[in-house]
């Protein structure tokens, strides 16, 4: 019993050592240390998600991160969205009439094809729409290329605001999506074409992709998305999913941040209802920081910048900046475009 409890307290020891020594590394690192202040979809519950009209308005605002997702066409154009085709919420044909359930993958659409639909308003009358009533219309919208965005920010003289782009690839649905490898492969491509390298994160919650774009890009920082619970469950404490790429938590002490930071992981993104303090500080002695999903009120956020989390996206970057503001945290200046 004696050797069991000197083994425990040696262990505990140890823990708190690693805690204390990842939050001095945090604090060593100046800009690393900076909270992340992340405009979801370009700030969704105020404009048309993944929009440029969207993307203006958080540039406008200032937000440390534009938050965005990304799939390929037909003819191999990245388009920002959030859905691997087109949203019956959003998408209308030139007549007025909302495409029908389920919506036309990207991947079988040319652009010109894409550019066709009106993505400016939501339909009226569903979830999506009694989610976000305050969400201002901007009929004549269309989906945007990654490279139309990246123009855009140009465009506004912003030279510090970074990119956290989602690759949409659903291990399940392989038809609805590229391959992983010419997924990544193509958008790594694009960013470094137009030279941004240095401010794009890569998120994803099919881990496959952040592993190749750890093997072809190992400078670029892979953001790990995770969800544990409901019908869209990604990850498990006790085995790999086909989300994982393979990485089983168990074999990890069933630790999520041990788990993605054997896998190389930069950034933990867990959904805000995932993470506690104790999982946040082991995120953070393991060098892992922590930015959690999607935060709309403000005493969740308030609640989770207490938590010490690194960073919030938030479908209401204003309110979030009116938070961060009154917990003393420096917001980041607005660069006014139009988009």
């Amino acid at each position: 019993m004696k050797l069991r409890s000197s083994c425990l307290a040696w262990f505990v020891m140890s823990f708190r050592f690693a805690a204390i020594l990842g939050t001095l590394c945090l604090l060593v690192t100046g800009e690393a240390m900076a909270f992340d202040l992340e405009a979801h979809r370009g700030g969704r519950a105020l404009l048309p998600e993944n929009t440029l009209p969207a993307f203006a308005n958080a540039l406008s605002m200032g937000v440390d991160t534009l938050e965005l997702d990304v799939g390929v066409t037909a003819d191999g154009e990245i388009v920002v969205s959030h859905e691997r085709g087109l949203n019956p919420d959003l998408a209308r044909r030139a007549d007025g009439t909302y495409v029908n359930p389920p919506g036309i993958p990207l991947v079988k659409l040319r652009l010109d094809e894409v550019r066709t639909y009106d993505v400016g308003q939501i339909r009226p009358g569903s979830t999506y729409a009694k989610q976000f009533p305050d969400q201002r219309a901007v009929p004549g919208t269309r989906i945007p290329t990654l490279s139309e965005l990246f123009a855009l920010v140009r465009k506004s003289g912003n030279t510090r605001v970074r990119f956290n782009i989602e690759t949409k690839i659903d291990p399940n649905r392989p038809d609805e999506s590229l391959d992983p490898s010419s997924f990544v492969t193509k958008l790594l491509g694009l960013v470094e074409e137009e030279k941004l390298s240095d401010r794009v994160m890569i998120q994803s919650f099919d881990w496959r992709t952040l592993q190749l774009v750890q093997q072809q890009a190992p400078k670029t920082p892979t953001v790990y998305l995770t969800l544990q619970r409901g019908s869209g469950q990604t990850v498990a404490l006790d085995k790999a999913t086909s989300w994982t790429a393979g990485f089983n938590p168990a074999d990890h002490g069933g630790s999520l941040p041990r788990t993605i930071k054997a896998a190389g992981g930069a950034i933990w993104s867990p959904n805000f209802g995932d993470v506690t303090a104790a999982l946040i500080s082991e995120a953070h002695a393991l060098g892992l920081r922590v930015v959690v999903w999607t935060v709309n009120k403000p005493e969740d956020m308030a609640r989770m910048i207490e938590l010490g989390v690194d960073g919030i996206i938030s479908d209401r970057p204003d309110l979030l900046r009116q938070v961060a503001s009154e917990k003393g945290i420096a917001l980041p200046g607005g660069t006014p475009v139009e988009p």
